[in-house]
């Protein structure tokens, strides 16, 4: 009867719609809260900060090693995230994903998942830590700048919101299903919205169409289009609005009036297997009858997805079909809707930027007043240090006669006047502080402290110093993480106008440039190289005065780097480059350079890729014997009419340039017959107008280098005297020195002849020399004997009396190796790799006559016919 009463107590009747109310309302705010939106102040879900100040805690800062996803996901779990592993997991992924968050927050290691819509490896095979932009959000978190709350068992606490030093809310966006209400913010640009922030400090009653000067619209990390800003001002002016996303086509032009299209860059939030199989299946229920053939080309570089076109279909009719029936074309529905303290609101772009003005400004007090405290309490036990070395005699007596710590504690305080923290600290005081250079120091100190809280104090009581102080700090930001704009905005009438015009451009295919002496260059397709070597046809026609330097691969959408010997730098788009027939030389790369002139001759000339994002190296060889290395990134904007390579001092020329990875061996030779092998590491990286340092110490002025190389595993030295002699030696017989000696010798008779040529006879098949009266003869590589550096050789070339070897040029395709080859070719330039990176990372082989072609690596997937 007793424990049926007690039961009986604990029940309280209530009407069901009361109960169902109430639970639901409790319900609904938690999910509200804990779960689903974003905090405007920091732009973070529960999960997703949690996250992140349990990394923070583990000590995973960027500059640490990497550590089990799993490892992070039970530290959540076990003290601040009391839901399933998948969902701390889920969003964890996301937070490290280039394609999801516009500056992502988590540097992932492993498999987190792709842009075709792959899901992430398991959490036991990934590694995670802090990305550089979380440790902005992570920042002053210890100096009691937010308030922290207990967590779900209240054994810790954690914080309710991160500092943030950039609204994060904004820059990365968010997405999120509640009951009943949702919020969908888009990402922007970090560097537009630290300017709309600016624009309101300084105006704070301005409208939506100020700070849209500044942020003109959201920036998705995929690229792409927003077609059109009237969606874009409903959302920033209401809070809602309907965004119009287009993914990037461009239109190629193939050989023989074929054309294709191809897409480079989705709309935010879509899968590309999803777009291709929709693609495919538009194909086959026969709504697209123009497509011929769908291939996935994307690779490591960027998206590449291939639609092939009949022959003499319409391309805008096409892209029409597309944009209607696939994901190619989207709508974005904004709903800028985040927690203010707490309570679900709507934002307008002015709102948000308010948001977290009030927010980092509330940071930036609460730092000053705990660095306040923090410098005064040092000022004070400073203060009773200086006070005790003053007077150290009697301090030392004091502590000597006293029975214990706190008896000597309770005197020190009564004879020099300290409080009971300057007495402890000077009974801490270590004896080395006793010497004069400790008590200059702790006066130096004393006065830094002063200046400190002066400095403090000025802060906390202008607000105009805390809105700088933020502005300067966002500033940072933005300079340390430096991301120009991905999404293309077009206005309405441009938008209606583009609606299915499109960027027109040739093919992204593997072309040979051929460079002559005189500067003249041409560009042709694989498959005619492949059919001229292959019936042993000549590349170039010859001329007496005139013969081939450099024939190289490059892609037809890239760039080509050309070095002159005054040390000018040109950049020319590939595709600038004319085809023309074998019958002539081309076109002069003078007339296709506005900086270029004829009395500074093109040395060199190579293929090369995105050069901003390229972190190899330019080595250059001058004619004095100088070499120096700059990073290729620096000569990304060279551009038509040049840009200074290097310096060159007075009667120097540049003999060559060539691109390396960082890590090999140069060998310089000089025209006497001495040569020098080096490590490329003894040769520091300089600035791009740098002069370089000496690599050889030439014999004397008439002597000059005559050729730089680089010597790898299976490189040979092949040298032709001006008497055409020849020789092929292994670069190990050179000694491994230091740079700036007077080298080896690599001729028999010094003294007795010169070297014409120096090259690297492991690449290519033949050799062309001409003479100073103009006699040109063709000796292949394979004939000339390999023997020791001191040896004479074959004479390969038999001048008339008078006459000399001037020139040798080799031919063959630079930069790649032969097809399936098994002995560690030679690749690059440098070589570092058996196949070569020709440009932008997408592999080529060109190889002998007998050799077949590989126009492209990688999967050529016929979609529609799977």
């Amino acid at each position: 009867m007793t424990r049926g009463r007690t039961v009986r107590e604990r029940v309280v009747t209530r009407l069901l719609e009361e109960e169902m109310q109430e639970s639901f309302l409790d319900y609904s705010m938690s999910v509200i809260v804990q779960r689903a939106l974003p905090d405007a102040r920091d732009g973070l879900k529960p999960v997703h900060r949690r996250i992140l100040y349990a990394m923070y805690d583990l000590g995973l800062l960027p500059e640490r090693a990497y550590k089990k996803s799993a490892a992070v996901v039970g530290e959540v779990l076990g003290k601040y995230h009391p839901h399933g592993d998948a969902a701390v997991y889920d969003a964890l992924v996301r937070m490290a994903q280039t394609f999801s968050l516009r500056m992502p927050l988590i540097d992932g290691q492993g498999n987190f998942g792709s842009i075709d819509g792959d899901p992430a490896a398991a959490y036991r095979y990934t590694e995670a830590r802090l990305g550089a932009m979380a440790v902005e959000l992570l920042d002053d978190l210890g100096k009691d700048t937010v308030d922290h709350q207990p967590n779900f068992d209240g054994r810790i606490e954690e914080p309710t919101v991160l500092p943030g030093r950039f609204p994060n809310l904004l820059v990365n966006g968010s997405a999120g299903i509640a009951v009943g209400m949702s919020t969908n913010v888009p990402p922007h640009n970090l560097g537009e919205i630290a300017s709309g922030l600016r624009q309101l400090v300084v105006d704070p009653e301005c409208s939506v169409a100020d700070l849209m000067r500044h942020v003109p619209g959201p920036d998705f990390p995929t690229g792409g289009f927003i077609a059109g800003s009237g969606g874009i001002e409903e959302m920033y002016a209401a809070g809602r609005g309907r965004v119009v996303l287009r993914a990037r086509v461009v239109k190629e032009t193939l050989r023989g009036a074929k054309e294709q299209l191809v897409v480079t860059e989705i709309p935010y939030g879509v899968s590309k297997s999803k777009v291709i199989a929709r693609i495919a299946a538009v194909a086959r229920a026969g709504r697209a009858p123009a497509i011929a053939d769908l291939r996935d080309e994307s690779d490591r570089d960027g998206m590449r997805l291939v639609i092939e076109m009949k022959r003499n279909a319409d391309a805008a009719e096409l892209l029409s079909a597309l944009y209607r029936s696939t994901s190619l074309r989207v709508t974005f529905g904004a709903q800028l809707l985040a927690l203010d303290h707490g309570e679900p609101r709507l934002f307008t772009l002015k709102g948000l930027l308010e948001s977290f003005r009030d927010h980092r400004l509330t940071v930036i007090r609460r730092r000053a007043r705990h660095d306040l405290k923090k410098a005064r309490a040092e000022q004070h036990v400073t203060e009773g240090l200086l006070t005790a070395l003053a007077r150290i005699d009697e301090v030392v007596r004091v502590i000597r006669s006293s029975r214990n710590r706190n008896e000597a504690s309770g005197r020190l305080v009564r004879l020099l006047e300290l409080s009971e923290t300057q007495a402890g600290a000077v009974l801490d005081m270590r004896l080395a502080r006793l010497t004069a250079l400790q008590r200059s120091q702790l006066t130096q100190r004393l006065r830094a402290l002063a200046e400190e809280i002066s400095g403090l104090l000025k802060l906390l009581d202008s607000e105009d110093l805390q809105t700088q102080t933020m502005l300067d700090e966002l500033q940072e930001v933005v300079e340390s993480h430096p991301s120009p704009r991905r999404t293309v905005i077009l206005a309405d009438d441009q938008a209606r106008a583009d609606q299915n015009e499109l960027e027109e451009r040739p093919a992204d295919e593997d072309v040979v440039i051929t460079l002559t002496r005189q500067g003249f260059v041409r560009r042709f397709p694989l498959h005619i190289y492949r059919r001229r070597t292959a019936s042993g046809k000549p590349l170039v026609q010859s001329y007496v005065d005139d013969h081939l330097v450099r024939v190289f691969v490059a892609r037809s959408q890239a760039g080509i780097l050309a070095f002159t010997e005054r040390g000018r730098c040109f950049l020319l788009p590939a595709s600038e480059v004319p085809e023309a027939s074998a019958a002539t030389r081309g076109k002069s790369l003078y007339a296709l350079l506005d900086g270029a002139s004829r009395d500074d001759r093109i040395v060199a000339a190579m293929p090369v890729g995105e050069l901003a994002h390229d972190d190899r190296v330019a080595v250059f060889a001058t004619r004095m014997g100088n070499v120096k290395r700059t990073r290729i990134a620096l000569y990304a904007n060279a551009g038509r009419g040049g840009v200074i390579a290097l310096g060159l001092r007075k009667g120097d020329l540049l003999v060559d340039a060539r691109i390396s990875q960082g890590s090999s061996e140069l060998v310089v030779v000089s025209r006497n017959g001495r040569a020098i092998r080096f490590a490329e590491n003894d040769v520091s990286a300089s600035g791009r107008t740098a002069m370089g340092v000496k690599a050889i110490t030439l014999a004397n002025e008439a002597d000059a280098v005559v050729a730089m190389l680089f010597a790898h595993h299976r490189a040979e030295l092949l040298t032709v005297t001006r008497d055409g002699w020849a020789r092929r030696t292994a670069f190990a017989e050179l000694p491994l020195q230091r740079r700036g000696g007077l080298g080896a010798l690599v001729i028999s008779d010094p003294g007795e002849t010169e070297l014409a040529a120096a090259l690297d006879g492991a690449r290519g098949d033949a050799l062309t020399m001409a003479a100073g009266s103009g006699a040109i003869k063709s000796v292949q590589v394979a004939s000339v004997p390999a023997l020791g550096r001191r040896a004479r050789g074959r004479q390969v070339f038999r001048p008339v009396a008078g006459d000399y070897v001037e020139r040798v040029a080799r031919l063959g395709v630079e930069g790649v190796a032969p097809s399936g080859s098994e002995d560690g070719s030679p690749g690059s330039e440098d070589g570092s790799s058996g196949r070569a990176d020709v440009v932008a990372g997408r592999e080529t082989t060109v190889s002998s006559a007998e050799d077949e072609v590989e126009p492209r690596s990688g999967p050529q997937l016929g979609l529609l016919g799977r």
